[in-house]
């Protein structure tokens, strides 16, 4: 298909909404119309969504729920770009992923070893004092390991209790919606699927076993039930 260049080029691949994303009628489905958190980039149809618990910043709005288990590329992560400090109150990540985040969020930082720590609300983003990565400052700081690039060590938004690595599923996205990335990052809205629906299991994203837990839903063959 024709890619987005300024030469004569073909890119090859597919669109990716070209999926049934529904088995059951989508017109029985229960959905919320929602506002999607600025600075996540194109999420598919069929992403595993959580809300934003923090107690301000962007507060009640959407974005992609992280799996148990830490990738690499997990869309609801911004990862470090260095190692952190064993007590320090920042981290550092890339200017584009500083987006993702708003004064007043409630900072959870990860990696695959380390266990999670809620370090509070986000303080200040530093994105002038360096042109290759930002600052993000919190208020508490980090319980005496460092959290390191190795590990994939990674901040996201509070979005759950400490029982799920603070990120819990609370539906699913009807159709593909683009947040943005970076500086121009406006958020979207998109209506997100909870209740009443049966789903082709493998048009889901990001959507795990503890996410299945959190909707109540369960796998039969290849269909996802929410009951």
């Amino acid at each position: 298909m024709p890619g987005p260049f300024d030469i004569p080029a073909v890119e090859y691949g597919v669109q990716s909404d070209y999926k049934k994303l529904y088995f059951s009628d989508p017109n029985a489905a229960l959905k919320l119309q929602v506002t999607l958190q600025a600075g996540y980039g194109l999420l598919p149809q069929g992403q595993a969504l959580a809300k934003n618990l923090s107690a301000a910043g962007n507060k009640g709005k959407m974005l992609p729920y992280n799996p148990t288990t830490i990738g690499t590329e997990d869309k609801g992560r911004a990862y470090l770009v260095a190692n952190s400090g064993t007590t320090d109150t920042f981290v550092y990540v890339s200017m584009n992923d500083s987006y993702k985040f708003k004064v007043g969020d409630d900072l959870i930082i990860d990696d695959n070893v380390t266990a999670a720590e809620n370090k509070g609300a986000i303080t200040a983003i530093d994105r002038t004092s360096e042109s290759n990565r930002a600052k993000i400052s919190f208020t508490s700081a980090i319980g005496g390991t460092a959290f390191t690039t190795a590990r994939y060590a990674s901040v996201f938004v509070e979005k759950g209790d400490s029982s799920n690595n603070y990120s819990d599923c609370v539906g699913v996205l009807e159709k593909a919606v683009d947040t943005g990335t970076g500086s121009t990052a406006k958020g979207a809205v998109a209506t997100m699927i909870i209740s009443n629906a049966v789903l082709y299991n493998g048009m889901l994203t990001e959507m795990d076993a503890a996410a299945r837990t959190d909707l109540s839903a369960s796998v039969i063959g290849q269909f996802l039930i929410i009951k």
